[in-house]
């Protein structure tokens, strides 16, 4: 079988790697052109056409992909299927019929839920106890094709979105190999439609989703603080009762506490056991990175700062 991949991202990574070890014959990589990046905004190959490059693979980088030069080679080449994963650009028509079987997604949640661009930080989000992958057929309807494979996840407690999108990222090729197996037992494999009355929708997120106020029940902040690691990030200020610091802070890793403290204290404080006021308990800092630092665990914070009760979280924006 001959493919090509058509991939942007880190998550697509591992499956490369996975299909270079295969039977299947990959004619190209084809990915979105360099960009900016970086401290010094170099411009900079995506995730996998790094990868791919290094790899000696025959990579293009396309600002458009559906361009009729590009889909007229393609169907030239004679390739047997595209495998999408973490793309960036929407295929057309032409372009997928430029495949003899069309194109496969590798998308990272149990379809028909959290179709869209953040599928794993809206799990996370949603207090999901389970996710995974799914292979599906590429149609014009964003993430809404006849279904192929799927494998599945527990999320764990603590979790991290960056978290979860490696362990993801490592279940997809499993997924992939099984699908493209059903190309060969069958060029043109049905697989099962999906149901619309089930599908979520898992928007893109934007910086200022990221921003954390604490007037807010302790479990839907914990959420919030693990689903937008690494990026948006969930952001406060963090000052000291005295008004002596100030600093942007950035929230990594947090749980609802196990504590009965019994005092009255106003959302954002810092209560005797070091543990924040939310508006229905305590949130339990467990990992936290200052604006101009690396992640510390919270002891280290606790004891850098020399953090006290009275010491207070408030949302970005909005000073102490």
């Amino acid at each position: 079988m001959r493919i090509a991949v058509l991939a942007s991202g880190e998550f697509a990574v591992p499956t490369l790697q996975s299909l270079q070890h295969t039977k299947r014959e990959i004619v190209c990589v084809i990915t979105q052109p360099p960009r900016p990046a970086g401290r010094g905004r170099k411009s900079q190959l995506t995730p996998i056409g790094a990868y791919a490059s290094e790899q000696a693979m025959d990579v293009w980088a396309l600002a458009d992909v559906n361009g009729h030069e590009i889909v007229t080679r393609l169907r030239e080449l004679k390739i047997d299927l595209g495998v999408v994963i973490a793309f960036g650009q929407k295929l057309g028509p032409e372009l997928i019929g430029a495949f003899r079987g069309g194109c496969v997604n590798l998308h990272a949640s149990l379809l028909p839920r959290y179709r869209g661009a953040a599928p794993i930080q809206w799990a996370i989000l949603r207090g999901e106890e389970r996710t995974g992958v799914t292979v599906f057929r590429l149609t014009q309807r964003m993430d809404a094709g006849p279904i192929l494979t799927t494998r599945s996840t527990l999320i764990k407690p603590e979790e991290t979105a960056e978290e979860l999108h490696d362990r993801l990222a490592r279940i997809g090729p499993d997924a992939v190999k099984a699908a493209l197996v059903l190309f060969e037992d069958d060029p043109d494999p049905a697989g099962t439609v999906q149901d619309d009355a089930d599908a979520t929708k898992a928007p893109k997120l934007a910086k200022k989703d990221g921003k954390l106020s604490f007037a807010q029940p302790a479990e839907q902040l914990a959420r919030q603080v693990r689903g937008l690691w690494s990026w948006p990030g969930a952001t406060a200020v963090y000052g000291a009762a005295d008004g002596g610091r100030q600093e942007r802070v950035t929230l990594v890793r947090a749980r609802v506490a196990e504590t009965a403290e019994p005092e009255t204290v106003e959302p954002g404080f810092l209560g005797t056991g070091l543990h924040v006021a939310t508006s229905d308990g305590w949130l339990e800092i467990l990992e936290i990175r200052p604006q101009s630092g690396r992640v510390l665990s919270w002891p280290d914070f606790v004891n850098g700062r020399h953090t006290r009760p009275g010491d207070r979280f408030t949302p970005c924006g909005t000073g102490l």
